[in-house]
């Protein structure tokens, strides 16, 4: 696994032979990003790692500058290796819950986050449910982007916030942008009419 740009940038991590995550391919992440970076500055954000797998997202991330990345992974050993990737970068941004990504958003009611990014496993029968939860539960803050790692089978285009797809190889990603606007701008708006 290769962080690829930031403070951390061109550090690699070997990622046990064992695993059975599907770690988003360095082509996929690195053109991902650079779209990205069009759409958004990460310095301060905080974010969220939906099914991080080997952290790989979540490293990337706190490599650009996000204030905070909470990163979800159930399984036992993908989280024991975030856990040790964070300590070797002594980074004190991440924070690492092992669990279920869906109780996870159930479960999240209070915090919203600036950045989403969810990379279920592509055999999940309920991973056409994962944006619809995100939105419904407004765990997205306004002006904040999700990002769907998915195989090309599915289609999110018709989903409200839908902004682009991508495709690189067989990594599809859909990027939606929560264009709703905050409580604070929508004072302003009324006070401005």
């Amino acid at each position: 696994m290769r962080i690829i740009s930031g403070k951390y940038g061109r550090r690699r991590f070997d990622v046990p032979s064992s695993f059975s995550a599907r770690p988003t391919t360095d082509f996929a992440k690195e053109n991902l990003f650079n779209v990205l970076s069009n759409l958004v500055d990460f310095e301060g954000l905080e974010a969220l790692d939906l099914f991080a797998g080997t952290g790989s997202i979540s490293f990337e991330l706190l490599s650009r500058g996000c204030k905070n990345v909470t990163s979800i992974e159930k399984n036992n050993a993908h989280a024991a290796f975030i856990s040790k990737v964070a300590k070797e970068l002594k980074d004190e941004n991440m924070r690492l819950i092992k669990g279920d990504a869906f109780r996870f958003l159930k479960s999240t009611e209070a915090e919203s986050f600036d950045f989403i990014f969810a990379d279920p496993p592509y055999a999940l029968k309920e991973l056409p449910d994962v944006p619809g939860i995100v939105f419904e539960r407004k765990t997205l803050r306004p002006g904040g982007i999700f990002v769907m790692e998915h195989p090309a089978s599915y289609d999110f285009s018709k989903l409200p916030f839908f902004d682009q797809r991508r495709a690189y190889g067989a990594v599809n990603f859909s990027i939606f942008i929560n264009n709703e606007k905050s409580g604070l701008e929508q004072g302003r708006e009324k006070a401005h009419e």
